[in-house]
């Protein structure tokens, strides 16, 4: 009886399980109440059993079986085991072995469907660790699916479409008079409304501004979002777009901000920056000719926010929007993005560098906020008025 209800719970994880359940199991196959399961009963259920498991989870627990030094198995590896979940002590235990995964490789998979070839793609995309990226094909059921990444784009689109038709113009929109009498654009004059700097991402310069944001955020945000979650993907998009208006706010005092390119510049850097710091791991088709589209679509965009911020205004003594905001975007990006991209499914709360990177931030958003409520009158600044 206990070694079937041991093969439902590896075939079957359920989401929720009352830790009595869990305790209940392993002490069936702890007997003696050492707190531990040995290495050799443990490999040797998994061989007896292993075809009625799933191959790449069965080698997964072969790796962990065989990596063990000790010759056992603690209790915590055991639930992190079972409820799919994978711990530093279950990464490490994996990571310290001797043992190299020997069965193919995804790629050499045939008879997949659409939606696991979806996946097995995403997979290769995002993930440098052949045994991550079999754990993520295994494990992932696109529920919840990413929601955050699509339901952002949508209301984007749907913002510029609404002011397309109130301004009736979709090319530059940025230069229409009634432009910046929007509610929810940055304003110099307006920083003490403060969801002016996250609303801000919803106003975009022309239908050129959104349309490479949108595809930008869409190729990338997307799949990272199916590999790392809502949680992370969008606390990286909204520190970058945080952190691109405080920006504006410091370097260049006097412009307003429009779009989403600091949160969307926070994604695509983070993810260049770990495809270059994982290269050889990672299996992505044409990884070069895509870093070179991606750095250009960039490099287009910011150049054409650029050639905005000092291009003659239509409504003087206001200038343009600025584009400190995409610079913002690619600090928070290449700091705390690359650490949550690097830390696939691990607990960032153990990673002292994230720690490091997230005081620094949160030190900038502190000091951000001291120089907007001090700075603009101690420096006297003529700022444009009001819209």
């Amino acid at each position: 009886m206990s070694l079937l209800l041991y093969l439902l719970f590896l075939l079957f994880p359920p989401l929720c399980i009352a830790s009595q359940h869990w305790k209940a199991l392993f002490d069936q196959f702890d007997p003696d109440n050492t707190g531990y399961i040995s290495t050799e009963k443990f490999r040797s259920l998994l061989q007896r059993h292993g075809s009625e498991l799933d191959p790449h989870k069965l080698e997964v627990l072969l790796a962990l079986a065989d990596s063990n030094s000790e010759g056992r198995i603690c209790y915590q590896d055991f639930v992190n085991l079972m409820s799919n979940k994978r711990s530093n002590s279950f990464r490490q235990a994996i990571l310290q072995g001797n043992r190299r995964l020997c069965s193919k490789a995804l790629l050499e998979e045939t008879g997949l469907s659409l939606s696991q070839r979806l996946i097995r793609h995403v997979a290769y995309e995002t993930l440098p660790r052949e045994i991550d990226r079999k754990w993520y094909y295994d494990s992932y059921t696109c529920c919840p699916p990413p929601w955050f990444m699509i339901t952002i784009t949508i209301v984007e689109v749907a913002f510029f479409l609404y002011n397309g038709v109130v301004l009736d113009r979709f090319v530059l929109q940025v230069s229409h008079p009634l432009y910046l009498k929007n509610a929810l654009l940055y304003h110099p004059q307006l920083r003490a409304q403060a969801w002016r700097y996250l609303t801000y991402i919803f106003m975009h310069a022309g239908i050129e501004h959104l349309g490479l944001n949108v595809v930008l955020q869409l190729l990338v945000g997307v799949p990272l979002e199916m590999v790392h979650g809502a949680a992370r993907i969008s606390f990286v998009y909204i520190a970058g777009v945080v952190a691109g208006s405080l920006a504006v706010s410091v370097a260049d005092m006097t412009a307003p901000v429009v779009g989403s390119s600091g949160g969307v510049y926070a994604l695509v850097s983070a993810h260049l920056a770990n495809i270059v710091m994982n290269w050889s791991g990672m299996k992505c088709q044409f990884k070069l000719l895509r870093m070179a589209v991606a750095l250009i679509c960039m490099s287009f965009e910011f150049g054409r926010a650029v050639w905005l911020r000092f291009h003659p205004s239509v409504y003087p003594p206001c200038p343009h929007p600025s584009f400190m905001a995409h610079l913002g975007g690619v600090v928070v990006g290449i700091t705390l993005g690359v650490i949550i991209l690097r830390n696939y499914e691990q607990r960032l709360q153990d990673q002292t560098l994230w720690w490091i990177f997230l005081s620094i931030y949160v030190i900038f958003v502190l000091f951000a906020i001291f120089w907007n409520i001090f700075a603009y009158s101690l420096l006297d600044l003529k700022l444009p008025p009001p819209p």
